[in-house]
């Protein structure tokens, strides 16, 4: 059984997200997708509130878990009994800081290993950052991110300062 993780900081999950997600629940057995604390980002949504929106967003896809870590990637994936570090790419940039992270934890431990997928080209532009802008500045985000999660963004939205 091949068990695969998607670790990302989904401060909002978009519909790019979704996009590697689903693709990758088609390839491996099991798919932990997994909210990674970013001490060093001042994230929209709390930890509990990405994971709430990932668990309404994959119910769909009856072989992804959700989960949450802080901390190495590779030491939470061996806890999780994780084969394979799913990284979800949009552009050349994206590749050479996620090759290094590939690198680094392929010396912490090769017991697993990093597949790259990109995702499709409709949201090669679309990041997490730029739709939270969107919505900060009242544009419509219909269409980057699901339907649950619009709805969230826009209520977070209006109540901040």
């Amino acid at each position: 059984m091949v068990r695969a993780l998607i670790p990302g900081s989904f401060d909002p999950v978009t519909n790019g997200h979704l996009d590697i997600i689903e693709r990758a629940a088609k390839i491996y057995d099991s798919v932990l997708v997994s909210v990674v604390r970013n001490y060093s980002k001042s994230p929209l949504f709390t930890i509990e509130e990405r994971m709430e929106l990932l668990q309404t967003v994959c119910a769909k896809w009856s072989n992804v878990s959700i989960g949450s870590f802080e901390g190495l990637l590779v030491q939470y994936a061996c806890e999780q009994n994780v084969n394979v570090i799913v990284k979800g790419l949009r552009a050349v940039s994206d590749f050479e800081y996620e090759f290094q992270m590939a690198q680094m934890n392929r010396r912490l431990t090769n017991e697993i290993d990093t597949v790259f997928m990109m995702t499709g080209t409709e949201y090669a532009y679309l990041s997490s950052s730029i739709v939270k802008e969107i919505a900060r500045l009242g544009g419509s985000v219909k269409g980057l991110v699901p339907e649950d999660v619009e709805t969230h963004l826009r209520q977070k939205v209006q109540r901040q300062p």
